[in-house]
C-alpha cells in the first residue's frame, strides 16, 4: 500500500513538472466597496511623576577676575627722535601681553629706527609669584616724539599661554635679530 502511494505521488509530480502552461485569458481583481466607519482609540490613565523646579542658594567658589582702571600720574620716558625733512609727533609706543599662572614683567629694551620703520625690543620675565589660576595684563611704554613710522615689536621672552597678542614676535635672545638690528640705528 506505501509503495503504490509512493508510486502515484511520484505519477503526479512527473505529470506537474512535464506540463507547459500557457495563459489564455487576462485575469481582473473584483471591484470592493469597502464602508469605513470612524472607530476609537484606546483610552489609559497614567500616573507619571510629579516634577517641580525651583532655586535654592549654595555657596560655591566661582572665579572672578576684576579690572580696574584708574588714571594715575607716572614718570613715562620720552625721546624725541629728528629726522631730515620728516615732521614729528608726539606718539606712545606699548607693549603687553597677558600672562596666567605666574606673574611677570615686561620693560622696553630698545628702540632702533631702520628706514621707514622702528624696531622695539622688549623683555617678558617671570617673578615667580603665583598667580593663584588668574590672569593679568603687564605692559609698559615710552612717548616718542618722532615721524610716524611702521612699529615692529619684537619680545624676548616665551610667549604666555593665552596670550591674545599676535602682532608681537616672540624670541628666545637678541642674537634672533642681531642682522635686523645692525642695520638700525638705535634710539633707545
Amino acid at each position: 500500500m506505501k509503495t503504490m502511494i509512493k508510486m502515484l505521488f511520484t505519477l503526479a509530480l512527473i505529470s506537474l513538472i512535464s506540463c507547459d502552461v500557457d495563459q489564455t485569458q487576462e485575469g481582473e481583481m473584483p471591484d470592493v466597496d469597502v464602508n469605513v466607519e470612524e472607530g476609537e482609540m484606546p483610552e489609559y490613565d497614567v500616573d507619571w511623576a510629579d516634577v517641580d523646579v525651583n532655586t535654592t542658594t549654595r555657596t560655591i567658589e566661582v572665579p572672578k577676575v576684576v579690572v580696574v582702571m584708574e588714571e594715575e600720574h607716572v614718570e613715562v620716558p620720552v625721546v624725541d627722535v629728528d629726522m631730515p625733512n620728516e615732521e614729528k609727533e608726539e606718539r606712545t609706543i606699548m607693549v603687553e601681553a597677558q600672562v596666567a599662572e605666574t606673574s611677570h614683567e615686561i620693560e622696553i629694551e630698545g628702540i632702533y629706527a631702520s628706514k621707514n620703520r622702528l624696531i622695539v625690543v622688549s623683555e617678558l620675565e617671570s617673578t615667580g609669584q603665583d598667580l593663584q589660576k588668574q590672569t593679568m595684563r603687564v605692559s609698559d611704554q615710552i612717548v616718542l616724539n618722532a615721524p610716524d613710522l611702521d612699529v615692529k615689536h619684537y619680545i624676548i621672552g616665551e610667549k604666555p599661554r593665552g596670550d591674545f597678542n599676535n602682532q608681537y614676535t616672540y624670541i628666545s635672545s637678541k642674537s634672533e635679530i642681531a642682522d635686523k638690528l645692525s642695520k638700525a640705528t638705535e634710539i633707545l
